[in-house]
């Protein structure tokens, strides 16, 4: 699949729920509104529509939420993408989780074929964690990383970076992933979707500044790894472990984008910070062939932008999008 800017669109992030058990202050509002059930895709929709994407060229799955892991049953689809794998037909299934249930499915997620997964964590200070998630329970998500790392699948920690919240614990999660053998990304927040009385503006914190204070204790080595999102890397050198940092406000990083977004009710968006989308649920449900369904998908490319258009700052303090990451599959 090649965009109208030719650039091969071989990566799917696929939200399968949009409902998490966790309420982050930068994702989410506290009272949220979730899909109804009735328009949610079913597992055996997903499966062949995500089979419909592999048949087009998609080398690569992560599966996102919301929570993929609070989803009913989930597990039969993961084990279904996996025969994608055994074929050759698609290089990697991968998921991006908060860790909550992984303790619980560890196991099962890496005899389904995943390898990799990457974990959202914030901070490692059980009181800063709950207020952050709302009610997280710091513990659970540690039990589930090493129950991850001992099903032997590889982690990559996640971190958002909120200003005047966890701004002065980057520093020790880089050490901590540094003795537990993590990679870490660092992430700036991002304008998607109401978060009640939580302000983005006063979470905003460039990750420019960040690395600017972590180069005064860590030595920052350039690198030329790239994995298939967004990141940036380098190379800590004192840990020997990446550091990736993904920027979407300080340095737009769309000019190599590869990828595409589907939500569990099938609607396909082309850019995460734009509005761009095609409805694919009606396409799949119109004909048990799938005929129709992959003229809709090559149609939906026409329509990717070259870029998003976040940005944040007093002029624009709200949301660029008036969806939720959940919802987008993140």
């Amino acid at each position: 699949m090649i965009d109208p800017f030719g650039r091969t669109i071989n990566y799917l992030r696929v939200s399968v729920t949009d409902r998490c058990d966790l309420r982050c202050v930068y994702c989410m509002s506290e009272d949220m509104t979730f899909l109804p059930k009735r328009e949610i895709l079913s597992l055996e929709e997903l499966d062949r529509l995500l089979g419909a994407f592999i048949a087009l060229g998609v080398r690569k799955l992560r599966l996102t939420g919301g929570e993929p892991l609070v989803r009913k049953n989930v597990m039969w689809l993961i084990e279904r993408l996996g025969r994608h794998l055994e074929s050759g037909t698609l290089d990697e299934l991968t998921l991006t989780t908060n860790g909550t249930q992984l303790a619980k499915f560890a196991r099962s997620l890496f005899a389904a074929g995943i390898r990799r997964i990457n974990v959202s964590l914030d901070t490692l200070d059980p009181t800063l964690f709950r207020r952050i998630t709302r009610w997280g329970d710091l513990d659970q998500v540690l039990e589930g990383i090493a129950a991850a790392r001992l099903a032997g699948l590889e982690i990559k920690i996640n971190t958002v970076a909120l200003k005047g919240q966890n701004e002065d614990e980057i520093d020790d999660l880089v050490a901590w992933c540094g003795r537990e053998d993590l990679d870490l990304s660092l992430i700036e927040v991002m304008p998607m979707g109401e978060i009640g009385s939580e302000s983005r503006l006063d979470q905003y914190l460039p990750l420019s500044l960040v690395r600017s204070r972590l180069e005064q204790r860590w030595s920052l080595d350039e690198t030329d790894y790239r994995s298939s999102g967004p990141a940036r890397y380098t190379v800590v050198r004192e840990t020997g472990k990446r550091l990736g940092f993904i920027t979407p406000l300080t340095h737009n990083f769309c000019e190599s984008c590869n990828r595409v977004r589907l939500t569990c009710v099938g609607r396909l968006y082309l850019c995460l910070g734009q509005e761009d989308s095609a409805d694919l649920r009606a396409p799949l449900r119109a004909s048990g062939d799938d005929g129709q369904l992959l003229d809709a998908i090559r149609a939906a490319l026409r329509l990717k932008p070259k870029g998003h258009d976040f940005m944040i700052d007093r002029r624009h303090p709200g949301a660029a999008v008036p969806r939720h990451m959940s919802v987008t599959g993140g």
